[in-house]
This record gives C-alpha cells, sequence and structure tokens, in this order.
C-alpha cells in the first residue's frame, strides 16, 4: 500500500457539504471521496506516473 501523506485542505462549506453528500450516495468516507476525485483529475489529465515507483 502507498505511504500516505497528511495534509490540511481549506475548503468552502457549501463545496465541503456537496462532497459529503456525494461521498455518502456513494458509499465512501469524505477523505475517500477526495482521494478518489484527485485520482480520477490526475488520470484524466494524464499527470499519474506510468509506474508507481515513479515521481514526478
Amino acid at each position: 500500500m502507498a505511504k500516505k501523506k497528511p495534509f490540511v485542505l481549506r475548503i468552502d462549506e457549501n463545496t465541503f457539504k456537496a462532497i459529503e453528500k456525494w461521498a455518502a450516495d456513494e458509499f465512501r468516507s469524505t477523505n475517500g471521496q477526495l482521494e478518489w476525485m484527485i485520482h480520477k483529475a490526475l488520470k484524466e489529465a494524464g499527470r499519474l506516473p506510468k509506474n508507481k515507483d515513479e515521481k514526478n
């Protein structure tokens, strides 16, 4: 499993509520939903490393 790095994210209340709702609809935690969203965006933008050990 990849090592996870904690960090603080400041986000407006309405956006956070929308993410919480989406997470609940998908049976994910809010944190899990944010990770999924970020991963999906990186994949679609072609910005994920080809190799899991590779760093950008």
